[in-house]
């Protein structure tokens, strides 16, 4: 896989030890369970894999490079260009600006923009309509287009199943910029495209298909969420699935399963064909992976997990979720979260800070579980963990537990 010029302060001394370990004794990623890293106060479980992705790293590589092609230009941001706060703030220091916040709303209008300014195009993508303003402003936009190629592999798969007059339904959260830009794409393929959020609007856009409804009702149902001229009675006869590529992978799956089954219901296995597109996932192979890891790291016999990104970060909110199944869970930013024994966390469900005292396990050796999102750097994960070390006063020898690394074993 190709590797990117991203910038060393993004690196860490402890991380890149655990990686380095882990593509020696797993080449092929067929291990997902967690790495061992020991110290004196605290064991980490560190998941098979985690932080920047190859989206990512693309990303930070084009993004650096504008700034340093284009010295005394004015440099925009469409939007974040990744969901972590790290990366969009030591952008932000090279005086770099926001066109839009992460809900799409204008920050600077575009008509203000130049010609010969620069605007950087976020790893989820762009919205059509915008990346014609742009451009109708002289502004080259894919000079710096840093998005994923995973993403725009959906778009992709959007084309192929408009083609064959197919309804999309995307697997999404409606204001997330990756759905928006594909929600705008797949309007360019297919008659009708639609976004639900989970099973549940999956379960109510189902029942406009196999019950009679009304077409106000679906209207009032899925305000904003459907393209124009959505017409139930004509288009939820043949659909397919597609997905935001930061979606939870079982969640999507089991969404599909559900609409197949639906359909089979309806017209029949014989003609199931003709009214439903089998797309697999269109997940992109870094959720994937951190999922998978995220599962052997269930297998652990952890106390607490910590994860860390952007609390706006998609792919790190479904880590979380993963590990509240079975652990005391902690979404966190960075280090600066943590303040001696007092933990400053996230709830992604109400969207709320919350402040634990006496986070850390009293029974020590400390065993906790550490993750990231794939936008998350490992400098930050580095840092998280020498925060808990310094507040345990542990003084262990580096050198020696980054010698003494294993791989977890699950007890049988």
């Amino acid at each position: 896989m190709k590797t990117f010029n991203v910038p060393q302060f993004y690196r860490s001394p402890i991380i890149s030890k655990v990686k380095e370990f882990r593509k020696l004794n797993d080449p092929r990623k067929k291990d997902i369970s967690p790495s061992v890293l020991k110290f004196d106060k605290v064991t980490y479980y560190i998941a098979r894999h985690f932080g920047f992705c190859y989206g990512v790293e693309n990303a930070i590589e084009i993004a650096f490079k504008a700034v340093e092609e284009n010295k005394g230009k004015n440099i925009y941001l469409l939007s974040q260009m990744i969901h972590n706060p790290k990366v969009n703030a030591d952008l932000l220091s090279y005086g770099l600006k926001f066109l839009n916040d992460t809900e799409g709303n204008e920050l600077i209008p575009i008509n203000q923009l130049q010609s010969n300014d620069v605007v950087i195009i976020p790893a989820f993508g762009a919205p059509l309509s915008i990346i014609k303003q742009l451009e109708e402003k002289g502004i080259k936009t894919e000079a710096y287009n840093t998005t994923c190629p995973f993403v725009e592999r959906v778009w992709k798969k959007s084309e192929q199943i408009g083609k064959t007059n197919h309804t999309i339904i995307i697997h999404g959260k409606y204001t997330h910029e990756e759905t928006r830009s594909t929600f705008s794409r797949s309007k360019e393929h297919s008659e009708a495209v639609i976004v639900i959020k989970n099973m549940q609007e999956a379960e109510l856009l189902a029942s406009y298909i196999t019950k009679n409804k009304s077409q106000n009702s679906f209207e009032e149902d899925f305000k904003d969420k459907f393209s124009k001229n959505f017409d139930i009675h004509l288009h939820l006869n043949k659909i397919g699935v597609i997905n935001q590529t930061t979606m939870l992978a079982s969640e999507t799956a089991e969404i599909a399963n559900f609409f197949k089954q639906i359909m089979i219901k309806k017209y029949g296995i014989n003609s199931i064909k003709n009214h439903f597109a089998d797309t697999n996932d269109t997940l992109c192979y870094a959720t994937n992976e951190n999922q998978d890891a995220t599962a052997g790291l269930l297998q652990t016999d952890a106390d607490i997990a910590i994860v860390v990104g952007g609390y706006n970060s998609s792919n790190t909110m479904h880590i979380v979720e993963l590990c509240e199944n079975k652990f005391k869970t902690f979404f966190i930013s960075g280090p600066s979260e943590i303040n001696k024994n007092t933990i400053h966390h996230f709830n992604w469900k109400t969207k709320e800070k919350i402040i634990t005292e006496n986070f850390l396990p009293s029974n020590l050796p400390a065993k906790i579980i550490i993750t990231s999102g794939a936008s998350c750097p490992d400098s930050v994960l580095d840092a998280v963990i020498q925060t808990i070390n310094n507040t345990l006063n542990d003084a262990s020898n580096l050198n020696d537990v980054i010698t003494n690394l294993s791989i977890y074993k699950h007890a049988n």
